[in-house]
């Protein structure tokens, strides 16, 4: 088991103008089971790689319980990776894979047959052993990759995008495995993805990238609650987060001619900011479809039923509401029932009762108010 920091830990490649990673700091405690996520370029898997020996850290460091890794070779830091691909052997059975990194390492036969016995229990691949790998379904051959990984009994694991391969159901379903697998043995993971969905559900906490640059570490509540910028606040959350320019007036804030009331703590928080216009984050469950007037006028473009929930897409009437890019923004609600709006139809938004919302700088795009 391991503790973990990055200080200041910067990377850039060869004939690049720009850092990969740029000044990552990062304090991963023992056991934790932390996730990077971010777009693609955003840096995370470089930053895994770093960890992991394969990539050089150019600026700052890594340690590993408070061990400089900083020109440590990869062998000699008691990591073990698993990678999107699975690397498996196709001429040798799930055992032989399973086993060999410790046959390499001079393990006997012995103690390399209890640890992939133990580890295969864990992944339930008992039955499969014997099998070649090209007898097994892409999940079963992720958990080989996981259990060459588990007998090696390593102080960190990295984990590289590791699902990406699976189709959604699979995805789902391997995924709950990982972190259960993960509280069980109670080893230190760095787990990587684009998929936000995948962070939410898995990691203890979560750090986001943007251009290699750390926008937010927090647990996945808080990155949901509070974000601590519109980048965090627009890739946190599926639908994302509906951000959108405000003018500022009398009382909150103006929605296509409506004005959108604050609370009084909001209010003096942009008084103080001298700003006349802010930009405004609303979760969709947080708005809600009326019909008697109340709210913002829209016209519904689109509606997605989920059985036990719907969303509405819709753009308001009239001079469009614009984004963060300057487009025109289409708003997303949640409703819990179905079929809350028909296609076309014109009905009326607002923010429901109790609803939060959020606001940040419109040009540093930083939260305001904690």
């Amino acid at each position: 088991m391991a503790e973990i920091s990055y200080q200041k830990a910067s990377c850039i490649y060869s004939g690049a103008d720009k850092l990969a990673v740029d000044s990552l700091d990062l304090e991963i405690e023992d056991g934790e089971f932390v996730v990077l996520v971010g777009p693609s370029g955003s840096g995370k898997s470089t930053a895994l790689r770093m960890l992991a020996g394969l990539e050089e850290i150019d600026d700052g460091n890594i340690t590993i319980n408070g061990k400089d890794m900083v020109g440590v070779p990869s062998k000699d830091r008691d990591i073990a990776m698993v990678f999107q691909n699975y690397a498996l052997y196709p001429n040798k059975t799930v055992g032989e894979n399973m086993g060999f990194a410790l046959k390499m390492r001079g393990v006997d036969a012995d103690e390399r047959k209890r640890r992939v016995a133990e580890a295969a229990k864990v992944l339930d691949l008992t039955e499969y052993l014997d099998r070649k790998p090209g007898k097994l379904s892409g999940g079963q051959r992720q958990r080989v990759a996981m259990g060459r990984a588990i007998v090696r009994e390593p102080q960190v694991f990295c984990m590289d995008e590791p699902l990406s391969n699976l189709d959604a159901k699979l995805r789902v379903q391997t995924r709950t495995q990982i972190a259960a697998l993960q509280r069980r043995l109670g080893t230190t993971t760095v787990y990587v993805t684009h998929d936000q969905v995948e962070a939410m559900t898995m990691g203890d906490r979560v750090a986001v990238l943007k251009f290699g640059k750390l926008q937010q570490f927090s647990s996945p509540t808080e990155l949901y609650d509070r974000p601590a910028n519109a980048f965090v606040a627009g890739f946190i959350g599926s639908p994302a987060m509906n951000l959108f320019n405000a003018r500022i007036v009398s009382g909150g804030v103006d929605i296509a001619g409506s004005t959108m009331e604050l609370p009084r703590e909001s209010l003096n928080l942009l008084a103080s900011s001298g700003l006349d216009a802010v930009t405004v984050g609303l979760r969709p469950e947080q708005l809600e479809l009326r019909r008697d007037g109340e709210g913002f006028d829209v016209t519904v473009e689109l509606v997605e039923e989920l059985g036990s929930e719907s969303y509405v897409y819709a753009r308001n009437s009239g001079s469009p509401i614009t984004g963060l890019d300057g487009q025109p923004v289409t708003f997303v609600a949640r409703s819990g029932g179905r079929a809350p709006a028909k296609l076309a139809e014109s009905v009326t938004m607002r923010v429901n009762e109790g609803g939060v919302v959020h606001l940040f700088h419109p040009v540093t795009g930083e939260r305001i108010g904690n």
